[in-house]
Formats: C-alpha cells, structure tokens, sequence
C-alpha cells in the first residue's frame, strides 16, 4: 500500500510531466481551478490548486475533502502512484470505476486530452 509521502511524492512528479508537456495537453492543463485528490485506502485529501499547468498541494487533510473542489479526483495511493509512473492507464481506470473524477462539463472537455 502506497503511504502518503509516495502519494505527495506522486502528485509532484505530475505536475512536473504537466509543466513540461506541450501542444494540447499543455492547454488542457492550463485550467485555473480547484482541485482535491481523496486517496481512498489512506482517506486523506489534498487539495489545491491546477494552475498554470502545475499541481500546487496546498493542504492534507485526514478524511474526505473538507470543501468541494471544482475539479475532484478519488482513488487509491497504488493506483495514483501507478497511473503517475505510467502502468495504469488513466482511461481504463475510470472506465472501471477504481478512479473518479467529478468536474464541471467543461472542464471535463478541457481535461480529455489528459485522459
């Protein structure tokens, strides 16, 4: 089971791949919103910020997200450690069900080229 410092360490490391990728993505990421990550196994949150096509962690909060974010993501610490280091495919994910994601329609229409 992934601990929290591997989620942190996770959320880094994409936003890292979102500030260096270019084209599309890099304008699908460039939403200014809110976002919050609740890692299921562990129920801790972090929340914060996609911005100007980086992940900024403001905050870790034990339990569900305290405040609804307007991009909001659920899933376990392996599969967020998984899916960040490449061998989980985000798409199939959620098509199972093993991650959520709640947004607005048009940010879910920005985001698809992330997906």
């Amino acid at each position: 089971m992934a601990t929290i410092t591997e989620c942190r360490g996770a959320l880094d490391r994409l936003s890292d791949n979102l500030a260096r990728a270019d084209g599309g993505v890099r304008g699908a990421a460039a939403l200014d919103r809110t976002l919050s990550c609740h890692i299921t196994d562990l129920d801790t949150t972090f929340t914060g910020r996609l911005a100007d096509g980086r992940i900024e962690v403001l905050d870790t909060v034990q339990g569900p997200p305290p405040a609804k974010a307007q991009i909001r993501l659920a899933m376990s610490g392996d599969d967020l450690v998984a899916m960040v280091g490449g061998e989980l495919n985000f798409a199939k994910a959620w098509a199972s069900g093993r991650v959520k994601l709640e947004a607005g329609i048009r940010d879910l229409l920005r985001l698809r080229s992330l997906l």
